[in-house]
């Protein structure tokens, strides 16, 4: 890709130069040197690195925390496990789409890529929403305070979490960032490793699970299965309407995310088509059984009051439940806190190359800086940038349960992003002029779906529910009105970016990227006047 200049009104335009030639010179408008964006083999993932990459963001705080507000919104075990394979369903869907569009467009990016094919007019207003969404709301701040909280009751401690949690959720964010920024092969090497590590703890929960509906249980049998489908109400749970089916299916869809993970970095993936076809299917299928077993493993060995006041300890109950109050038993909930860990490091290594990606665009206030590689060929800056971001979520809300709160406020936006791109990718398929096409081709029944399933995740949480307001600790509309409002924040910074600033300044900085013949991208920044002259 590269910047053109219009010579009518000297604004700047992005064409496909297609040859991997070089961009026009622009005389004194130089304002930083080419920097190039090129990563080993060595760095790149296979199918192996794909898998786990994906592997560790799906696998982490949501099926280790979430099960306790989904039955408490639900109030039935068996509605409980049918919404987790609904789940499995929305998201192989909602892979269909991705793999559309990201195997037609092989670029880092993920979605920012995707709405900026469809949504051309008006210019950025699409890239501008959901930088709103992924810098301000793309936070690891949910999966580092179930690490911190995790930690907590492995020592033996059942406090909330407070600013204990809060303390060493901000420890576990430092630490994998800057093992990314510093170290970037051993990150990917640790997050590959506790992928492994993760799997094993989870398929020890399915088994365990099983001796639990054996009998095996340190306490009275729960019978959570008796009339498995009624709908009851009882200490904590039920009775929430259809904005409690709409928050319980926002918290099962957190819980999957990461399907996605493998999109953001395609740029570095050895050979993308083949690689994340064979990945993303596997990881996702494989996760979406582990994850129904290990839900019927919970309501096998906890009751149904204590299920729904866990909140984020529900692992840490069951092993109790299971294993008793040993030392032994107490050390299982570490090792779910380590899987929180492998969540944060694949978290924070693949939203800092979507940071990056913006900051390439010229985006972001002081985009060379936050766009630079320096000095150990990472995205150092955009590490930084994630971080500061997920301490502010971590510290801003008051001491006590925030849980629920911060996950429902990352994923909630996520619903108005997804319906965009699969609306953009139905519009694709149906336009002739367009002229669109991809190696991977996503049935309309499938598109339209995950579409339904994305408008309804992004109006019922709008609709109060039939029990207490604030039963969450806060008002029920808080979430999606926050999320809605930095969506809206996007649109505010593009007029202001793209309207505002350039008439007082008379210039903006656009960049110029393209690859050259071995598949690099290059990039500089160039100061472009958009001033008529006389």
């Amino acid at each position: 890709m590269a910047t053109k200049l219009d010579p009518d009104d000297k604004t700047a335009r992005v064409v496909d130069e297609g040859d991997g030639s070089q961009p026009p010179e622009y005389e004194n408008g130089i304002v930083q040197d080419e920097n190039t964006y090129a990563y080993d083999d060595s760095r790149k993932l296979g199918v192996t690195g794909a898998v786990f990459l994906i592997l560790n963001k799906m696998i982490g705080t949501g099926i280790f925390s979430t099960p306790s507000g989904i039955f408490a919104a639900t109030g039935s075990v068996g509605v409980s496990l049918f919404l987790w394979v609904i789940g499995g369903i929305l998201t192989f869907a909602g892979l269909s789409v991705f793999l559309e569009f990201g195997l037609a467009i092989p670029r880092s990016g993920g979605e920012k890529n995707y709405l900026e094919r469809v949504y051309r007019r008006p210019k950025y207003v699409a890239t501008c929403v959901l930088a709103a969404q992924m810098l301000l709301l793309g936070f690891s701040s949910g999966n580092a305070l179930a690490f911190g909280r995790y930690v907590l009751f492995a020592s033996g401690s059942t406090a909330p979490d407070g600013w204990a949690a809060r303390g060493i959720a901000i420890a576990c964010i430092t630490f994998a960032v800057t093992l990314h920024a510093t170290l970037p092969k051993w990150g990917i090497r640790l997050f590959n490793v506790l992928g492994v590590f993760k799997v094993a703890v989870l398929i020890f929960i399915v088994f365990s699970g099983f001796a639990a509906l054996n009998g095996h249980l340190k306490i009275d049998k729960p019978h959570n299965f008796d009339n498995a489908f009624a709908l009851e109400e009882g200490d904590g749970y039920g009775g929430g309407g259809a904005y409690a089916y709409s928050t319980a299916l926002l918290r099962i869809i957190y819980s999957y995310k990461g399907w996605e993970n493998a999109n953001y970095v395609l740029g570095e993936i050895k050979n993308p088509k083949k690689t994340l076809t064979i990945a993303a299917p596997l990881a996702i299928g494989g996760v979406t059984i582990l994850y129904v077993l290990a839900n019927v493993a919970y309501f096998a060995a906890i009751p149904k009051s204590q299920l729904a006041k866990s909140e984020v300890i529900v692992a840490g109950l069951f092993f109790r439940n299971v294993f008793g109050d040993s030392a032994g038993a107490r050390s299982l909930p570490a090792f779910v806190a380590l899987s929180n860990l492998g969540n944060v490091l694949a978290v924070s290594f693949a939203h800092a190359r979507l940071n990056q990606e913006f900051a390439k665009e010229g985006l972001l206030p002081y985009s060379k800086f936050w766009a630079s590689n320096k000095p150990f060929n990472a995205p150092s800056t955009a590490l930084f940038l994630h971080w500061l971001i997920t301490v502010i979520v971590l510290i801003a809300p008051p001491a006590g349960p925030a849980y629920n709160f911060i996950t429902d406020l990352y994923t909630y936006p996520g619903a108005w992003i997804n319906g965009f791109v699969t609306a953009g990718l139905i519009y694709l398929h149906y336009s002739k002029r367009e002229r669109w096409t991809s190696p991977w081709h996503t049935y309309l029944p499938v598109a339209v779906l995950y579409l339904a399933a994305n408008i309804f995740l992004a109006i019922v949480p709008f609709i109060p529910p039939d029990g207490d307001w604030n039963a969450e600790g806060y008002p029920y509309y808080v979430f999606p009105i926050v999320g809605v409002s930095v969506l809206l924040l996007g649109v505010t910074y593009w007029f202001a970016w793209t309207r505002v600033w350039p008439k007082f300044g008379g210039y903006k900085i656009v960049s110029q990227r393209h690859e050259d013949e071995a598949g690099n991208e290059h990039i500089r920044y160039v100061k472009v006047y958009t001033k008529k002259e006389n």
